[in-house]
């Protein structure tokens, strides 16, 4: 419908300066108006103002006046119709909300696309929300847009596996891409166009099916995350190791009595770090915090490592601290 109105707008719009254009022209060639003239008259005779004329009118003129008078009242009332209806259904107002939204996606740096604000998708924008973290939403179900909208979350309309859809969410800059559509077919389409736009952005994909998980690893995906699997998984650990299980969730579920994990990238800690070692850093005195993980420039990664762990270019740290601590770390580091 909103296409609809846009096209009869385009149309009314095209019609008034063809109008225009042919009364300038019969003007000017018919009866050796000036230029100025000739727009001068065409203007007075379709906005029906009602100066006097230029010249004394002959009858070709008065004739070629009087059709240019009655095609403009047809076209200036078709033009006001369909303004008017284009105002009345919103299509004017939802096309400035998109520039503006497009605007400041467009300045974003470093943020993260969701495509899919399902079950899965509403999770992930409340975590990555939580960690203050950018996003982009892509969703084609109008009903959820307007959710989005209320809650001031940028997103795009549209659909996910397209070139187009992507590029407006800001495929080019942006660091990280989940998606998390119903069908993995969707999943697959949508990775396969993303690593080809953008061959550094980290792709997460949703995948429903065992036989999804290789084809969406071959396709670019960097991790493939299967929520029925993993759900299940979870269920029965809580049987055999329930209270690792209940801790582990502290960890990384949002609540009064969180303890927050924190990654800390070597590249971002001050330069005077880079190749000191974990002592040095000294958290546990300055934060409060622990280290309890290391990850190498290789991908190797180290649980509870030694004191004397060099920090190298291109590692990252794991820290674990209730968020008191981890929101100092943030200050600091």
């Amino acid at each position: 419908m909103g296409t609809l109105f846009a096209s009869r707008l385009y149309k009314a719009i095209i019609f008034s300066v063809l109008i225009l254009l042919v009364g300038t022209g019969g003007y000017f060639f018919l009866f050796n108006y000036s230029f100025i003239d000739a727009l001068y008259m065409t203007v007075i005779t379709v906005t029906t103002i009602g100066f006097g004329e230029v010249h004394p009118f002959g009858t070709g003129e008065k004739v070629f006046t009087i059709g240019l008078i009655l095609s403009s009242l047809f076209i200036f009332g078709y033009a006001v119709s369909s303004f008017s209806e284009y105002l009345i259904s919103g299509q004017f107002f939802h096309q400035l909300k998109v520039k503006k939204v497009q605007k400041k996606i467009e300045e974003l740096q470093g943020h993260t696309i969701v495509c899919g604000y399902g079950r899965n998708g509403k999770q992930a924008l409340a975590k990555l929300k939580s960690y203050k973290k950018e996003v982009v939403i892509i969703e084609r179900d109008k009903d959820l847009i307007s959710e989005l909208d209320i809650h001031k979350v940028l997103n795009v309309e549209g659909n996910a596996t397209l070139d187009e859809t992507l590029i407006k969410a800001g495929i080019h800059n942006a660091h990280n891409l989940i998606t998390v559509l119903p069908s993995d077919a969707d999943n697959l389409f949508v990775v396969l166009t993303a690593r080809q736009l953008s061959k550094n952005c980290k792709i997460i994909s949703r995948a429903s099916k065992e036989s999804s998980y290789s084809k969406l690893k071959i396709a670019g995906a960097d991790n493939v995350i299967m929520p029925d699997k993993l759900g299940g998984a979870h269920m029965a650990l809580l049987v055999v190791t329930p209270d690792v299980i209940e801790f582990v969730d502290r960890l990384t579920i949002e609540g009064d009595t969180t303890a927050n994990l924190e990654e800390i990238s070597v590249n971002d800690l001050p330069k005077e770090y880079i190749g000191k070692t974990i002592l040095d850093l000294d958290l546990r005195r300055k934060t409060g915090c622990t280290v309890i993980g290391y990850k190498s420039p290789e991908h190797e990664y180290v649980i509870n490592p030694d004191a004397t762990v060099k920090l190298i270019v291109d590692s990252n740290l794991i820290v674990l601290g209730r968020p008191e601590q981890i929101n100092k770390l943030r200050e600091l580091f």
